[in-house]
């Protein structure tokens, strides 16, 4: 299994419900290391530049709104196959079709509020980690 990196964002309803522990908690019994992570409060064009590739979708005005809603926790994580291990402890994009045991499952209450964000592919990793952090910003384990 290849070493990678994946962008994970602890969404607005996440943080609220005091998450951040817990989500940490999975990443790193699942083998996924953080090697960089922020707090912060999303401005309207950070949301929409970030989400861009929604735009023309019907949902990107609420997506926009919500992110921008209160603070989220990002953080890229690294590991073995680390996109396709974080995108299973995330579960389904809907809470009602996550398996059990996944973060999604456990804690979202709707497809529009569904606690994380996870990458799909290593290309769109790159990209979203390089969004959120410079190289100096992400801090590789050495021991």
């Amino acid at each position: 299994m290849p070493v990678e990196q994946t962008l994970s964002i602890i969404k607005p309803d996440g943080v609220q419900k005091n998450l951040i522990g817990e989500i940490y908690d999975r990443f790193e019994k699942a083998g996924l290391e953080v090697v960089a992570a922020r707090m912060m409060q999303l401005t309207k064009e950070q949301a929409e530049g970030f989400y861009a590739v929604h735009k023309e979708r019907p949902f990107f005005n609420d997506l926009v709104s919500y992110m921008t809603s209160g603070p989220v926790m990002v953080q890229a994580l690294a590991g073995d196959d680390a996109i396709a291990v974080y995108r299973k402890i995330m579960g389904a994009t809907n809470p009602a079709e996550a398996d059990t045991g996944t973060i999604r499952a456990d804690f979202a209450e709707s497809i529009e509020e569904n606690i994380v964000h996870g990458s799909d592919a290593a290309e769109t990793a790159a990209n979203e980690i390089a969004y959120f952090f410079t190289d100096e910003g992400v801090c590789p384990r050495t021991r």
